[in-house]
C-alpha cells in the first residue's frame, strides 16, 4: 500500500538498492549538501519514516542533514516547500506530485514508462549499498 511500509514492521522496509550510495554522491558532489527529503505523510507514517531513517543510519550514510527532512500532509503541498527552499531538481514516483512542482525546472519521474513532456525519466540505480 502507498506509504504503508511493511504494515506493523516499518523498520524492516529496505531502501531501494543503491539509493543511499547515490544520495551520498549527490550530497557530496553536485548539490554540495543541499539535498532535501520532502515527504507526504500523516502523523503515524511520519513517525515511522523518521524512525526508519534513524534505524538505517540514513543521515550518516547519505550526508543529508536531519533538518533537511520536510513532511507535508498533502502531496500538492510539496510545491510550497520546493518554492521556499529554491529546489531546482526533484525526483518522485508520482507524476501528479511532479505536476504541482511548477517552480522546479528539473523534474524526474521514476518507475513509470510514461513521462509527461515537462519531466525526465529517472534512471534507477540497481547496485547494492555497501553494509555499514
Amino acid at each position: 500500500m502507498d506509504t504503508s511500509f511493511f504494515g506493523d514492521r516499518p523498520l524492516e522496509t529496505p531502501a531501494m538498492p543503491g539509493a543511499f550510495t547515490r544520495l551520498a554522491e549527490l550530497v557530496a558532489g553536485r548539490f554540495q549538501g543541499r539535498v532535501h527529503l520532502i515527504s507526504k505523510a500523516g502523523p503515524e507514517v511520519e513517525r515511522n519514516t523518521r524512525d526508519r531513517l534513524h534505524h538505517h543510519d540514513f543521515f550518516t550514510r547519505t550526508g543529508v542533514p536531519a533538518e533537511n527532512v520536510h513532511v507535508v500532509r498533502e502531496r500538492r503541498d510539496k510545491a510550497a516547500v520546493c518554492t521556499r527552499l529554491g529546489i531546482t531538481h526533484s525526483i518522485d514516483d508520482r507524476p501528479d506530485v511532479l505536476a504541482h512542482l511548477t517552480t522546479v525546472p528539473h523534474r524526474y519521474l521514476m518507475g513509470s514508462p510514461h513521462v509527461p513532456d515537462w519531466g525526465t525519466l529517472a534512471m534507477l540505480c540497481q547496485q547494492q549499498d555497501p553494509k555499514p
